[in-house]
C-alpha cells in the first residue's frame, strides 16, 4: 500500500492503486483525471457495443440472438470483403 496527493484537496492519502479509493480527508476519489479518463472507456465500449449493426440486447430470445449472431458475422465478412477490394484498388496504380 502506498500512498497517493490527493487532486482535490492537496492532502496526502493510503491508496491501493485503485482509481476507485477515496482520498482519507476529503472524501473524494483520488482517481482524479484517470478516473475521468476510465469512465469514458467504458461509455466508449458500450456505445461500440451498441452501433453493430444487430445489437444484441438483453431482452432478445436465444432464437434473436442466435440470428443476430449470424447477421453480424455476415457483415463482418461483407465488410472484409469491401475493405480489401478498397485496398486492391488503392494499391493497383502504384
Amino acid at each position: 500500500m502506498g500512498q497517493k496527493k490527493c487532486p482535490h484537496c492537496g492532502e496526502w492519502s493510503s491508496w491501493t492503486t485503485d482509481i476507485n479509493d477515496k482520498c482519507d480527508h476529503c472524501g473524494k476519489p483520488l482517481g482524479g483525471r484517470d478516473l475521468e479518463y476510465h469512465e469514458r472507456r467504458q461509455e466508449d465500449i458500450k456505445a461500440n457495443k451498441e452501433q453493430w449493426i444487430f445489437h444484441i440486447k438483453e431482452t432478445d430470445g436465444p432464437f434473436m440472438i442466435g440470428l443476430k449472431k449470424v447477421g453480424n458475422v455476415f457483415y463482418t465478412i461483407y465488410m472484409a470483403i469491401l475493405t480489401f477490394l478498397a485496398w486492391l484498388i488503392a494499391v493497383l496504380p502504384g
